[in-house]
């Protein structure tokens, strides 16, 4: 008696300092927030995705590993500044048969789509390929080189007075990955917030047999302009990209906080009323926020920004901190503290406008009114020159900062309600099993009309991103991970929901391309344009179904990080307390949940 009343003092000790921690690690991390949101800090540039030695090159992306944790090297690497030096380098690569495939600036995507396939392939570098071809004000056309980054093309279009209406979000990324992934804004309205809806003609450096390279020039009348619009660099090498403008103008943002109730009723009204309008839930609070976001007169007073403070500088120190705290609540299970971080992180960054500004000076009151160009998209920390420390962009991996996966899905207009209710029946089950999501910016939902693109939406959808805690231990398993496990395999299975291409983990490409209704014709343009298969990786070929190998990789702890679903306990952490067990609410998904 005397041994089980000590363990359980000890029980409730331990249980009141790790709260203790918790709230300590709170009120500093609010307390950083706030430092974070000054200026004049230097910031530390993004590291570069190519390195190069006499062994030869390794590519990597902006997180410095890819969903399987394997190193992607090359024989060389080449980084042409026009359209000559491209053609003449995948001219070379179709002489010598090796396998290309192109990274852009930064590198963005999470899966390996730039990994060429083997050690004697070649990287093809947009880097340098960043130029701003021509702009016709008359018919409000702009052509840009495909490395160009969407930072410039939106300053560009603005000096003109002209806009690109629909963009991501983060102004990191080139227009030749933001086509070759098929990334978008969110609105259902005009030709709706994919980037490649506006994309009228496009030029491709493409391999011919027997060692040479041609420049394919497509437009609007041409039909494989839907395959190469969305394409994951399968069709050659993209040189130029002709984009559909409008003319400037002004946008009016409230971001408004409700209980979730009616979530599952209101979104697909809420979509189809407001042009740039996004959701974002916070499952743990139950609470959600629109974003009701539109266009008013040009001549409403307002010179509004967007700074998102995700894609701010931020200070080191602080990201260590922040990144430390959550690896105790992990390692001690504290769910309920997660919960409390979410809370204060949440509450501190809506008190500030989450970055949205009234002015260049700062944030005071919704609603916040400006030109387009200033609102549509956000990326400060990549401004910077300097090689230093103090501060750089969240999840720069040479600190200690973010680390995580990300699962982003396609639902169908007609099926979102009742996949919504199903993530509220789960969460129900356990309250503090989706706080995790919530110290990501919560569950971001963006609407994306359908595409004639032949890997773009087949319909009207919700696109929906979950961000989450990854540990630096592939064989380490997360907190609450069977919530995400679940909602993840209902949301891919259950509900034929299609995985943003530079997004996600592996299982979420397994049979992908039978989802899409013109993925045979996809597949035939592959072959047009790429008869020798030199753009292909075993990531693609697994991908597309037409490889030895899928994306599924089995191997004990796999389930872990989305290598596999699990069908055995080998494939989650035994060792650890995590089993693989049937969903909750889904049951023909299969999870690791821990039964400690």
């Amino acid at each position: 008696m005397r041994n089980f009343s000590l363990t359980s003092n000890f029980v409730e000790i331990s249980k009141e300092r790790k709260h203790i921690i918790s709230g300590a690690m709170n009120f500093l991390l609010l307390f950083l927030l706030l430092l974070i949101n000054s200026n004049g800090v230097s910031c530390s540039p993004p590291v570069l995705p190519v390195k190069c030695d006499t062994s030869g090159c390794a590519v990597s992306n902006a997180y410095g590993i890819f969903p399987d944790r394997s190193t992607c090297r090359a024989a060389a690497a080449v980084f042409p500044s026009s359209e000559e030096e491209l053609v003449a380098a995948v001219a070379a690569g179709s002489r010598n048969k090796q396998k290309m495939r192109v990274v852009t600036r930064w590198s963005h995507s999470i899966p390996k789509l730039v990994c060429p396939g083997g050690e004697e392939g070649l990287i093809i570098s947009t880097q340098e390929l960043k130029r701003v071809v021509s702009v016709d004000e008359e018919s409000m056309r702009m052509s840009v080189e495909s490395g160009a980054a969407l930072r410039d093309i939106i300053s560009a279009a603005a000096d003109y007075n002209l806009a690109l209406p629909q963009t991501p979000y983060w102004t990191g990324l080139t227009i030749g990955g933001i086509l070759c992934t098929g990334a978008h804004g969110s609105s259902l309205f005009g030709k709706g917030s994919a980037v490649h809806e506006y994309v009228v003609g496009m030029r491709l450096v493409a391999p011919l047999s027997g060692g040479n390279a041609s420049v394919v020039t497509l437009n609007s009348s041409h039909a494989d302009l839907d395959a190469a619009k969305v394409s994951l660099g399968l069709l050659g090498v993209i040189s130029q990209v002709t984009l559909q403008l409008q003319p400037m103008f002004k946008r009016s943002i409230t971001n408004v906080k409700k209980d979730e109730t009616d979530l599952e009723q209101s979104i697909v009204e809420f979509a189809r009323t407001h042009e740039f309008g996004d959701v974002t839930w916070y499952p743990g609070q139950r609470k959600v926020v629109y974003r009701i976001d539109g266009r008013v007169p040009v001549n409403q007073s307002g010179d509004g920004v967007n700074d998102f403070i995700g894609f701010r500088q931020t200070l080191t120190a602080g990201l260590a901190i922040t990144r430390s705290a959550e690896e105790l609540q992990e390692s001690t299970k504290d769910a309920k503290g997660k919960c409390m971080t979410a809370r204060i992180q949440v509450g501190a960054l809506q008190s500030i406008g989450s970055g949205f500004k009234n002015n260049d000076l700062g944030f005071y009151t919704y609603p916040i009114v400006g030109y387009h160009n200033k609102l549509q998209a956000a990326g400060s920390c990549l401004n910077s020159t300097q090689d230093l420390l103090l501060t750089a962009c969240p999840w720069d991996p040479r600190i200690k900062g973010e680390f995580f996966h990300q699962t982003t899905m396609k639902i169908s207009m007609t099926k979102i309600s009742d996949f919504i209710t199903d993530i509220k029946k789960l969460r129900d089950l356990n309250p503090s099993g989706l706080c995790g999501v919530e110290l990501y910016n919560g569950i971001l939902m963006r609407f994306v009309k359908a595409s004639s693109a032949y890997l773009g939406a087949n319909e009207d959808s919700v696109d929906l991103d979950f961000t989450y805690y990854r540990s630096k231990d592939p064989l380490v398993p997360r907190l609450d991970e069977d919530m995400l496990e679940e909602i993840e395999q209902m949301g891919l299975f259950k509900y034929g929901g299609t995985p943003h291409w530079g997004k996600n983990r592996n299982i979420a490409f397994q049979g992908v391309l039978n989802k899409y209704k013109k993925g045979g014709d996809f597949l035939k343009a592959m072959k047009k344009y790429d008869p020798e298969g030199l753009f292909s990786n075993e990531w693609t070929d697994g991908v597309l179904g037409i490889g030895k190998e899928g994306v599924v990789i089995d191997k004990d702890g796999c389930a872990l990080e989305g290598l596999c679903l699990c069908a055995e306990d080998r494939h989650c952490a035994p060792h650890k307390g995590y089993f693989c067990w049937a969903g909750r609410v889904y049951t023909d998904a299969r999870v690791c949940r821990y039964e400690g």
